[in-house]
């Protein structure tokens, strides 16, 4: 993947297909202890879970629990990806089956962005929009943090504002979310 925006969208996919109905991506740019440009992704949860095993396979590019392919690209990739930039990536998970009443799963990679092989973010903005409009009865929260400002969408706020008859899918529900994003990535560009 030439884009960061895509390992965004295939990972919160995964969240998607573990039965998740809400579902935190948090990207965040800071300085590490050490003084390095650093970008944290996190996605969290509340889908079935794995299991320890389960877990500890994800980082092999031959598993995978998809019937439409027989390999797992996208976990391995982001970790080579993280630790090739100065970073790492750590899962914990919890099953549905050994937790019946908390379980879920929280990713967590970090990445030098300063570094040579790291790649381009890409397209935020349009992997949000992707993600709410293919599954629009999910709490999707997006939360960007810089040390210039924050970008912040949460589905149940607008669900709110809407009442319980408007689809985030709509058209013009999308389209205001779009423009938000939009304008909300230019301020954070302009306070660079």
């Amino acid at each position: 993947m030439e884009e960061f925006s895509l390992y965004v969208l295939d990972i919160t996919m995964n969240s998607v297909r573990a039965g998740a109905d809400k579902i935190d991506v948090t990207l965040e740019e800071k300085k590490s202890d050490g003084g390095e440009r650093m970008l944290y992704f996190t996605v969290s949860d509340n889908g079935c879970g794995m299991s320890g095993e389960m877990v500890k396979r994800l980082a092999d590019p031959f598993f995978t629990t998809r019937k439409t392919r027989s390999v797992g690209l996208g976990v391995p990739f982001l970790k080579m990806l993280a630790e090739q930039t100065g970073g790492g990536l750590e899962i914990v998970s919890r099953s549905k089956e050994e937790h019946p009443d908390d379980h879920g799963t929280t990713l967590k990679a970090s990445f030098g962005i300063e570094h040579i092989d790291f790649i381009p973010l890409g397209d935020l903005e349009g992997t949000f929009i992707t993600l709410i409009q293919g599954s629009p009865d999910i709490d999707f929260t997006f939360t960007y943090i810089t040390p210039t400002g924050k970008v912040h969408l949460a589905c149940s706020e607008i669900r709110e504002i809407l009442g319980g008859d408007i689809s985030l899918a709509e058209f013009e529900v999308l389209e205001w979310i779009r423009g938000y994003l939009r304008e909300s990535y230019e301020a954070l560009k302009q306070n660079k």
